[in-house]
């Protein structure tokens, strides 16, 4: 069993861990840089240990330092969070190395996933459709590949995530320079420049399957839409997926299942898929190897709590649910709270919170680190909190959002908020089902009532 869980993250999932992990009787000590010394989670944690000052490259993302600090706090398990060391190989074999447990999948796992082209050949073996397109080793060979692949295409990192080294290319006198900005901005992101190509799917849906393993079996959690996105970011997220038919999503959901079987997986993942709105017809993507940052509307339609499962996994038991216990209620919807002004190009806006009012009632779960007082630094990711309600249908999901959101302030700082109350007023999420181009057709323009 796992007595001493080590949090090697901040933020909003710092805290979700750290709640859990504290009602299974766990120490928990949390790894914070300086700049997150006084936040809600080292408040929270039982032990708080320094890992470094607030840049993430001497911090959340200094493997020697993290396990270091892990080990001289006498933890017995690394808990990554999201994000930062979360799928980091390295990362798992040094702790491993250290005699600690990586709260993830084994490593061979973390190794095929990690690398999107070579999950693609994964899930080719797994017997998953993938999207047509191919490895670019250079300019010549990704202009070959995008004339098998077609335009318009899409420029993705191989070691990428978050939107991040992924450029759309609608013409051949655009791919040189789309190469080249999307080859810096992964370089810079993930030390690692390679890109490759995929088509394009006009009309796309982002369709993703929750999963569980043991390493012996696995099972899925149900389905997840998180189709609205800005420059391929997730904004909005909700389970399960509307709109898709019965038979499509029994298939989508096995298919999730084959490949986490196929890899033995260990803990929880999250498969991705890109289908197709008129068809139906999907593509696997890729596979999340660690918590999703949306897992909560899983959580809320199944009642089933990922993070404990997860460090139930890795204490090295069995998985106690069965696929027949998987009995998905009703519909929940995440948007996520980011602290930035959202009509100047989402401007990041760093500073301390005056007043963080959340709204709370039935069916509204706030995920957050942020309280009245609380300071947002300027050096990691901008998200402040996530809102997640869920009601029996999803009609009275959108309503209870509406509503929520006109609850919920914020002062200091700007906040996504407004934007949300757009998107759950706009006629086209109302009626479900929307694409990956939702966005581009929401105006920013007028002030919203």
């Amino acid at each position: 069993m796992i007595r001493r869980l080590f949090i090697a993250n901040r933020g909003e999932i710092a805290l979700r861990v750290i709640r859990t992990a504290k009602a299974m009787g766990m120490v928990t000590v949390l790894g914070a840089s300086e700049a997150d010394a006084r936040s809600l989670p080292a408040l929270s944690a039982d032990e708080v240990v320094i890992i470094g000052p607030a840049p993430s490259s001497h911090s959340y993302l200094n493997i020697a330092a993290v396990v270091s600090a892990a080990k001289a706090a006498r933890a017995d398990a690394i808990h990554p969070g999201y994000g930062f060391l979360s799928e980091n190989a390295a990362f798992a074999a040094a702790i491993a190395e250290a005699g600690m447990v990586f709260v993830g999948p084994a490593l061979d796992s973390l190794h095929a996933m990690g690398d999107k082209l070579m999950a693609r050949t994964v899930g080719i073996a797994a017997g998953l459709p993938v999207v047509p397109g191919g490895e670019t080793a250079d300019k010549a060979a990704a202009r070959a590949q995008a004339e098998r692949t077609g335009y318009p295409l899409l420029l993705k990192a191989v070691s990428g995530g978050g939107g991040r080294g992924m450029k759309r290319v609608d013409a051949p006198d655009q791919l040189d320079a789309q190469i080249d900005m999307a080859m810096a901005e992964a370089q810079a992101a993930f030390g690692d420049p390679r890109v490759y190509v995929e088509r394009y799917i006009a009309r796309g849906r982002h369709v993703e399957v929750q999963v569980l393993g043991d390493g012996h079996t696995a099972i899925h959690l149900g389905t997840r839409d998180c189709s609205i996105q800005r420059r391929f970011q997730k904004l909005v997220e909700e389970a399960p997926a509307p709109l898709i038919p019965a038979d499509a999503r029994a298939t989508i959901e096995h298919a999730a299942v084959r490949l986490a079987q196929h890899l033995r997986y260990k803990g929880a993942g999250t498969v991705e898929f890109l289908v197709d709105a008129e068809t139906f017809e999907f593509y696997f993507l890729e596979m999340n190897a660690r918590i999703q940052v949306e897992h909560p509307v899983t959580e809320a339609i199944t009642g089933v709590d990922l993070i404990e499962q997860q460090l139930l996994i890795a204490s090295g038991a069995r998985l106690s649910l069965r696929q027949t216990d998987v009995d998905p209620r009703g519909h929940a919807i995440e948007v996520r709270i980011n602290a930035e002004d959202w009509r100047a190009d989402f401007r990041p806006s760093p500073g301390q919170v005056m007043r963080a009012a959340w709204p709370a009632g039935p069916g509204v779960r706030i995920d957050s680190h942020i309280a009245s007082g609380g300071e947002v630094p300027p050096y990691y990711d901008s998200l402040i909190g996530k809102l997640i309600v869920t009601a029996a249908t999803r009609a009275e999901a959108v309503t209870l959002l509406a509503n929520a959101l006109d609850r919920l302030t914020i002062e200091g700082v700007d906040t996504t908020r407004d934007l949300h109350r757009a998107i759950a007023a706009d006629a086209r999420f109302v009626a479900g089902g929307v694409d990956t181009r939702f966005f581009e057709g929401l105006d920013f323009r007028g002030p919203v009532a």
